[in-house]
């Protein structure tokens, strides 16, 4: 293995470990001080949802429930919503959801939903290691709405 890339797997799991010790917050009840880029973690008693990475923490985590936020701002809740309409046999493009009178409320429910969850964070403030800990995370967890899928 490459040595660069061995040091930086060796450096995966302390960082897991790290975010898993931490005591979930809400995000309507983050803390003042806070890392500012990192990966975090959405769950919902001992359920793991998703799982994320960003170099603007507090905003992003604000930015999956917030109200007016979008399908790319608030991927996981459209995810959530996506879920909960093709129980109701509703399906489209994210461009024909978006406005489907059926999908708006629950894309909306969704983002409440995220709002009360427990969420956790780690700081981590290189790009690559903040990728490859979201991949770590995602499938230590098997968290179900994140997909490395190709768009």
């Amino acid at each position: 293995m490459n040595e660069v890339f061995r040091i930086h797997v060796e450096s995966l799991h302390p960082s897991f470990e790290k975010l898993m010790l931490m005591f979930p917050v809400k995000v309507r009840a983050l803390p003042s001080q806070m890392p500012k880029r990192g990966v975090y973690l959405f769950s919902e008693g001992e359920t793991h949802w998703y799982v994320g990475r960003t170099d603007r923490l507090r905003r992003r985590l604000r930015e999956h429930c917030r109200t007016s936020s979008g399908h790319n701002s608030a991927p996981f809740a459209f995810l959530l919503a996506r879920d909960d309409v093709k129980m109701r046999q509703i399906d489209g493009t994210r461009k024909q959801l978006e406005t489907h009178e059926i999908f708006v409320p629950a894309f909306v429910a969704a983002k409440k939903r995220v709002k009360r969850m427990d969420v956790r964070y780690v700081e981590q403030k290189d790009p690559l290691r903040q990728a490859l800990l979201e991949m770590y995370v995602a499938v230590t967890l098997d968290t179900e709405y994140n997909s490395f899928d190709n768009h």
